[in-house]
């Protein structure tokens, strides 16, 4: 299992030290929340960008950029030159298909991985569709909007059959999941299939964060 560290909770002050040392500690990626104050309640839009620009001047980890927005196209144009290994958009951003998939081709012919995310309540078979389109579908775990949630159990099971439903079809497609995840319960969502978990407070609060993310890798 690949980790994505969400760095929505990093402080100002403390941020290049704090990549820094998620670098060394060996994350797979830095996961970037961007949020318009529209989509969900609180808004990260400048802060994320300053954010994600800084890593790609003193890091080579990939940036996982998650949209939690109610434009995307204005977003991706900005997260774009910064050459994002994947761009991950809300099924529910988008009031038809036409402009989803439209989306997701200009993210793909702008040389970035495209994802879609959706949200606790939405079923999985919503999105059955596009998991050959994508290369990454991100199952929320809790209510997109902030961090250090506790997980919602019953989201596991959208990543049973999503694993599922992508063997059976034989598609080649990563399944991320985001929300309240931490060492108690990583080893469940990695036995129903999860292949990137994304963490923010259990490994940006952990006192060893190289320790957290090899235990989170070797569970």
């Amino acid at each position: 299992m690949e980790i994505s560290t969400s760095i929505l909770s990093v402080k100002k002050e403390n941020a290049i030290q704090t990549f820094y040392n998620l670098e060394v500690a060996k994350t797979d990626y830095f996961h970037i929340d961007v949020m318009d104050g529209k989509f969900v309640e609180q808004n990260t839009t400048e802060n994320m960008l300053e954010y994600a620009t800084t890593i790609k001047h003193i890091s080579n980890i990939p940036l996982d950029i998650h949209l939690m927005v109610k434009k995307p196209i204005e977003q991706i144009k900005k997260y774009i030159p910064l050459n994002p290994t994947y761009i991950t958009i809300h099924y529910e951003s988008f009031k038809n298909e036409k402009e989803l998939e439209d989306t997701l081709l200009y993210i793909k012919q702008n040389g970035c991985r495209a994802g879609i995310s959706i949200k606790p309540n939405t079923p999985v078979e919503k999105i059955y569709s596009y998991l050959g389109k994508i290369s990454l579908i991100l199952v929320m775990t809790v209510e997109p909007g902030y961090g250090g949630q506790e997980l919602i159990t019953n989201t596991i099971s959208k990543i049973d059959k999503l694993s599922n439903y992508i063997k059976e079809n034989k598609l080649n497609c990563y399944i991320e999941a985001d929300g309240g995840i931490n060492l108690n319960n990583i080893n469940q969502l990695k036995s129903s299939g999860l292949d990137i978990a994304v963490v923010g407070s259990a490994i940006i609060n952990s006192n060893h964060m190289k320790e957290t993310i090899a235990k989170m890798k070797a569970q």
